[in-house]
This record gives C-alpha cells, structure tokens and sequence, in this order.
C-alpha cells in the first residue's frame, strides 16, 4: 500500500510540477529529441521524410544555425544543433509547426503530430561531441531499419553519409565534425569511420540519455561510487556535462534570468528600448519602427530586433510582428546587430542609469 501511495505521488509530482524553462545561449549545444504524440509515426514514407529534411535545411541556413548530426526515426527525430544568432526555441517552433501542417493536410488528419514540448538537452562540447554525433547516426542500425554499417553509408536520413562522403547537404556542419577526426579530410573521414564502427559494440548509451545525475557521472556505477564517499555534485536533467559544466550552464543561466528582471523592474519593455535606439542613432522612434533601407535605419532596426530579443526574452516573431519583418529577416537583423553593439561596446541602459 505504501508502495502504491509513493508512485502515485511520484506521477502526480511529475504531471503537475512546474516545467523548468529551456536554457539557452550562443554557441550552446543542443541534443534534440521530438516524438510523435502517443508514439505515432511521423514520417509514413519518404516523401514524408524528404519533406522534413528539406524545411529543416531551409531553416537552419536562413537562421544560420549550425547541425552537427541528425537521424530520422518513424516516430521521432534526433538533432545536434548549436545555437547561432537564434534561438533554437524559433528553430524548433517553426520546424514543427511547418512540418505538422504540411503533414496533416497530405494526410487529411487533423489535431497534434508531436508530443507537446520536444526534449532538449544542452551538452558540453569538447567532452560529448564526438559521442553525440555517433549515437545520433547509430539509432537507424540500433533500430533495425538498416542492417550494417554499409548500408549506414547509404542511408539518406541521417547525417552520417554526408560525414562518410556518400551524400551531400550543405546546411550540414560536415567540415566542422570531421575536423574532430583529423586535419585532411580523407584521413577524418577513415577515423570517423572507425569511430563509427567501435559504437556497434558498444549498444545503447543510457548515460547520455537518463537523467541529470547520471549523466554528469557517467552511469549508475559511477552515481554509486560517490553516494558511498558521500561526494555530491551538481546535475539537472537539462543538462549533459560534468559538475563543473552544469554549474557553469546554470550560473550564467540565472545571471541572464536576473538581468532580465532587473530590467523589467527599471520599466525597460519594447517602448523602453525604442527610445534608447532613437536616442543612439538619432532616428524618431516612428521612423524606427518603418521599414526602409537606409543604413543608419537599418542599423537602428538590428540593434533593436537584437536588444529585444537577447536582453528583453522577446520571440522573432513577436518582434517581426512589431517591425514588420519576417522571421528570417529578424534573424539575420540579430547578426547585424549583434555584430555593431560589440564594435561600438553598446550598453541597453546607460552606465549613468545602471
């Protein structure tokens, strides 16, 4: 009875605790996993899968988003995406919403394609890349959706061919997964290859797939050992790294939560940095928010969209709505901005009124 009580308070904790919010950042690493809702398929055939592929290399070039691996399961997908100048939520959100109507119009069904929110696991770079990228292109072989590793090489919905030189995709971060391998691109590939091979015996890897604890140890052996020396380390199941990466992540995490705050609390909101841009470039707020090409307007605009986003928590789309601006141009306005505020060392709130 005991027992019972315990597990339900468990699943009830579970269903109706609050979601922590998603962390992210430039440059941040991100293992992404999407299942169909109630483990539906996704992908029927490969016209499906193709359709899929092609909207995920649109996006990731409009919004130059890096992609270290990617597989295509029939009820999920996996990607090894680092963030660039947007936000992998924007990624995401237009990835899956784009690929649900188009499949649900060809299908004729209607309601939710994927589960409700998508799995999103920042990873430490140096230690789990090359792990990452060889687990992701292993999950058709381990599935058995393909039998050898001769077939891996042909096999065009993952990103391994690309990286074993069979297939091409050039939104695919091919040169930078084989640098990992070796400085000359025949030697990278051959030692890619291996490293490729070596996983075939190595099964499944639950310490890069369970929760935070484990993965921040490397296992359950490992969680053990240090439960009998009495050691503690940082974890959260949001994160894929050691102790030190996961307090770093949440560190500077919670710094950019505060900053938000902090400004929400001097009253900056979208109006509030409309004013300071006017004020650096000289430009009428009413102008600002017009379109037009004019350099100095141009700039103003960037530096805004970039303000908004990065400092304010605003979505690209929310503040394409504002500057009537696709989401593709905002992304590309984040890189201009971002790219003149570090020139000229900007500052959202003036030092005076900091």
């Amino acid at each position: 009875m005991q027992l019972c009580v315990s597990f339900f308070v468990q699943v009830c904790y579970k269903k109706f605790m609050p979601r922590k919010a998603r962390i992210d950042a430039p440059g941040a690493l991100h293992h992404i996993i999407s299942r169909g809702i109630e483990s539906h398929r996704i992908f029927r055939d490969d016209h499906d899968r193709q359709n899929f592929i092609h909207r995920l290399g649109t996006i990731l070039s409009e919004t130059e988003t890096p992609c270290y691996a990617w597989a295509l399961m029939p009820n999920h997908f996996h990607l090894l995406l680092k963030t660039g100048l947007t936000p992998i939520a924007t990624v995401m959100r237009r990835l899956l919403t784009g690929y649900a109507v188009s499949f649900n119009l060809r299908h004729q069904r209607q309601g939710h394609l994927f589960q409700n929110r998508y799995k999103s696991i920042l990873c430490q770079e140096d230690a789990y890349l090359k792990e990452l990228v060889r687990y992701i292109h292993l999950n058709p072989l381990r599935a058995g959706l393909i039998l050898s590793h001769k077939e891996l090489d042909q096999y065009l919905f993952s990103g391994h061919s690309p990286l074993a030189g069979t297939s091409e995709k050039e939104w695919q971060s091919v040169n930078e997964v084989l640098s990992f391998f070796g400085t000359k691109r025949i030697v990278a590939r051959k030692n890619y290859q291996v490293f490729v091979k070596k996983g075939l015996k190595q099964g499944r890897k639950p310490e890069l797939m369970g929760g935070g604890l484990i993965r921040s140890t490397g296992g359950w052996d490992a969680v053990k050992s240090l439960r009998k020396k009495n050691m503690h380390i940082k974890s959260d199941e949001r994160i894929l790294g050691d102790s030190d990466f996961v307090k770093g992540v949440l560190e500077a995490s919670s710094e950019e939560f505060e900053n938000r705050y902090r400004l929400k609390e001097k009253g900056f909101d979208f109006s509030a940095v409309v004013k300071r841009v006017s004020k650096l470039f000289n430009i009428e707020p009413e102008e600002l928010m017009l379109p037009g090409k004019q350099r100095q307007r141009v700039l103003g605009r960037s530096v805004l969209a970039y303000w908004a986003v990065r400092e304010l928590g605003m979505t690209e789309t929310d503040v394409g709505l504002k500057l009537d601006l696709s989401q593709p141009a905002v992304s590309r306005a984040l890189g201009r901005g971002e790219r003149f505020i570090r020139e000229k060392k900007l500052k959202l709130i003036e030092s005076q009124n900091a």
